[in-house]
């Protein structure tokens, strides 16, 4: 676990035994901190249910199936790939559809996208699965605070777009030829009060049937290619 922690693997998060002090824990619990890890105390009898026959000694961890990077390299790199384009989520929770939405920032040439640290999945092995090998060429930065990450990108050039389900402009009337921050929101929740507030403006997708919006990885992919569609006409 130490060396896991020392190591260039990101963890996703460590399990720790509730009554467990002591030992080398002191140090695993000083390395998480400073690497901004998350950190849930749990029965034993959860670690036994998920370690199986193997022995944990009352801590376990859930690897990266990919090493993040960090913010300020995500920009470079969107920087790179002129104007830019990043997708931002904002409490996704389903890892299918992180991999769909990685999948979609790949093919439409985004330089990658940003999660949060809390409240929402990390890149598991189901998300490698479900983004279909996209993962293997998309960079992904997990931030400890989303709405301090936006600020960032706005200091950094990038317009942010947030996609809401009721209020703004209709997405394909939109600017999207610029640096581009495209955020979405969670299953069912959507855009948090605070993101949205945050954006520079947001857009929607008209619904025309009775079901009030599409899944997060569905209204990626069509503000992602929006944004191809749009920069194709320069």
């Amino acid at each position: 676990m130490i060396e896991g922690l020392k190591g260039e693997r990101s963890l996703n998060r460590i399990l720790v035994q509730e009554e467990a002090t002591g030992g080398s824990l002191t140090e695993i619990l000083g390395l998480a901190r400073e690497q901004g890890v998350v950190v849930q105390r749990v029965p034993r009898s959860k670690l036994d249910e998920i370690a199986h026959e193997t022995r944990h000694q009352g801590v376990l961890a859930y690897i990266s199936a990919k090493p993040y990077v960090e913010l300020d390299d995500l920009i470079e790199l969107a920087r790179k790939r002129k104007p830019g384009l990043i997708v931002v989520l904002d409490g996704v929770e389903d890892p299918h559809n992180l991999g769909s939405v990685i999948r979609s920032a790949e093919g439409s040439g985004a330089a990658g996208v940003v999660i949060s640290k809390r409240r929402a999945v990390p890149l598991t092995g189901t998300v490698a699965k479900a983004s279909a090998g996209a993962l293997e060429h998309v960079e992904v930065a997990r931030v400890p605070n989303l709405n301090q990450a936006i600020g960032h990108l706005k200091d950094a050039g990038f317009w942010v777009v947030g996609a809401a389900v009721e209020t703004g402009q209709n997405y394909y009337e939109s600017d999207f030829t610029g640096p581009t921050a495209i955020v979405i929101g969670g299953e069912g929740a959507g855009l948090s009060r605070l993101t949205a507030e945050r954006c520079d403006f947001l857009v929607r997708i008209p619904m025309l049937g009775k079901v009030a919006s599409l899944n997060a990885g569905v209204a990626a992919g069509i503000l992602l290619y929006e944004a191809v569609r749009q920069r194709a006409l320069l």
